[in-house]
């Protein structure tokens, strides 16, 4: 039998083929020339070699310091967070088996703890990384809407409630009060409930509102099934609670509704 010889792209090159192994000096090297494709002689030659030992423009570090986050692919950005790779797969090949294994990036940041540390080349070390540089996102929208007026800037306030709110498998009902020049005072989750629905006390919400000396709120909550229209419960439940803030001198400014890649204003679709 005869040892395959790698050809370079994924190939193998074996049987008859692999006879020029007994070719000796400058045949044996013009041979193994035609057998093996044409590259770019910046790219390593094996995926498995290790990123350090690549050409510094192809390394993913060093490629966002020069040209910034934004040129990376995902694979790329996740291979700077899980740092190394495991036997046989470099950090960039773990981050690419990663994104196949869980379907996507959504998929591997939002997966279940357990299926996360049992897959190979993770494990709590890594997980504990991935859910920290999640909630590094969530929060920095949230000091984006904290630092400007939630009428003014709308896109902040929306931004930060699909990051909390859009991967959560059960129903929560969520408070963002504001101030009389509608600048965000806090952010309360107060009510969760499960896949279908969450119960909603109203008096709750009035006392929790001012607690925080609110003058204005805004109503949200997640539609797990992905669905963001407002549901007739919805509708029922908004003007329940307009009435019961209006006693007590607070505005409802709006009941936003996030599902999956959605989030849809009642306000602007006049159901206030």
């Amino acid at each position: 039998m005869h040892t395959p010889i790698p050809a370079g792209n994924g190939m193998q090159v074996s049987g008859a083929n692999a006879q020029f192994c007994r070719v000796p000096g400058d045949a044996r090297r013009a041979t193994m020339a035609r057998l093996m494709p044409r590259t770019n002689p910046q790219r390593p030659q094996d995926a498995s070699l290790s990123i350090r030992h690549w050409p510094t423009a192809e390394r993913p570090r060093e490629k966002l310091l020069a040209l910034g986050p934004q040129a990376l692919s995902e694979a790329e950005l996740l291979a700077i967070l899980i740092r190394t790779g495991t036997r046989g797969m470099n950090a960039l090949d773990l981050a690419r088996h990663l994104l196949v294994e869980f379907g996507s990036l959504r998929g591997l940041l939002t997966a279940e703890r357990a299926r996360v540390c049992a897959t190979r080349g993770l494990g709590p070390s890594r997980y504990a990384a991935l859910q920290a540089a999640l909630e590094l996102a969530r929060r920095h929208y949230q000091e984006l809407m904290a630092a400007r007026s939630a009428l003014t800037h709308p896109q902040a306030t929306r931004e930060f409630l699909r990051a909390r709110l859009r991967d959560l498998s059960y129903e929560v009902f969520c408070c963002v009060y504001l101030d009389s020049r509608h600048r965000v005072i806090a952010f309360a989750e107060l009510f969760r409930g499960t896949l279908d629905g969450a119960v909603v006390h109203p008096r709750e919400v009035v006392k929790d509102a001012l607690s925080h000396n609110a003058a204005a709120v805004i109503l949200a909550h997640n539609h797990p099934s992905g669905v963001a229209e407002p549901s007739q419960a919805d509708q029922v439940i908004t003007r329940r609670l307009k009435e019961a803030l209006g006693l007590v001198d607070i505005r409802l400014l709006d009941h936003l509704i996030v599902a999956d890649g959605a989030c849809e204003s009642m306000a602007e679709r006049g159901l206030l």
